[in-house]
């Protein structure tokens, strides 16, 4: 089978994107992982296919590098919102998205996209996690070390844990231990932070079923909620990620805003 795709980026976390509006494309995790392998494919964190949607404007699936379907993806949605107006799929640019997590809203400003992320979760059996309430400096021993981590779910669960270095963590190693303790059901993406002011941080991510990647949105936003919640940050916060800088806004009627830039790299045609 041809497919049509198009590469494209949000602060470096890149994706496949694959439009599914008029054809379905059957085993969508299978090809996910032949079209984001960095050898042997394309090569991204992970595939974005687009379809109808009775509740919204489109449909937006994301499939890990795994194979594995997620919920969200805050990177992702900006680059659906360029890519569906680029492309000319549609002439709205402010849309409503149906995912996994629910309907969000992304919104095309110059060459930035907004991207109202919605309420945060915070109860830890709804994040989910192994615990009940809120879970703030909530004392968690992976790999033999005890960390202070902070969760939050966007939609996806995340693991917010501040250390004083993060260059110098063997993320490969540590990561992993993360996504796959018992404390997270459903697994858990994890970023490691280091505080540079109370409106800047800077951050390392671990994506359950991706790896390391430059950068995530939802885990952008998730820190930006965490901040807040153990006092080290404001409501708004620059967040620098490998790949580029994403800004959080947690404002006061309790939804999460984040702010960023997404770009087209190629298209193509592959045989999958």
């Amino acid at each position: 089978m041809e497919l049509q795709f198009t590469k494209m980026h949000g602060a470096g976390n890149d994706f496949v994107f694959v439009d599914c509006l008029k054809k379905d494309v059957p085993n969508l995790g299978a090809v996910a992982g032949k079209l984001c392998d960095r050898r042997f494919g394309i090569g991204a964190d992970q595939l974005l296919t687009v379809h109808p949607s009775k509740v919204a404007d489109f449909k937006m699936e994301i499939y890990n590098a795994d194979g594995s379907q997620v919920e969200m993806c805050g990177n992702g949605i900006r680059c659906f919102a360029k890519y569906v107006y680029d492309h000319g799929i549609t002439k709205k640019r402010e849309l409503e998205v149906e995912t996994l997590a629910g309907i969000i809203r992304p919104r095309i400003v110059g060459e930035m996209v907004e991207v109202d992320m919605g309420e945060p979760i915070l109860d830890g059996r709804k994040i989910p996690v192994g615990a009940d309430g809120r879970i703030v400096n909530y004392p968690l021993t992976v790999d033999g070390a005890t960390y202070e981590v902070t969760c939050v779910s966007m939609g996806n669960p995340h693991c917010v844990v501040y250390l004083a270095d993060i260059d110098s963590l063997d993320l490969a190693k540590i990561g992993p231990r993360f996504e796959h303790h018992p404390f997270f059901p459903k697994r858990v993406n994890t970023e490691f932070i280091r505080i540079l002011n109370p409106a800047e941080v800077r951050v390392r991510v671990w994506e359950r079923g991706a790896g390391e990647t430059w950068a995530c949105g939802t885990g952008a936003s998730a820190v930006g909620v965490a901040g807040v919640l153990t006092g080290r940050t404001e409501r708004e916060v620059t967040v620098h990620l490998k790949g580029g800088d994403l800004l959080i806004e947690w404002r006061d009627d309790n939804r999460v805003y984040m702010t960023g830039g997404a770009e087209e790299v190629f298209q193509g045609t592959v045989t999958v």
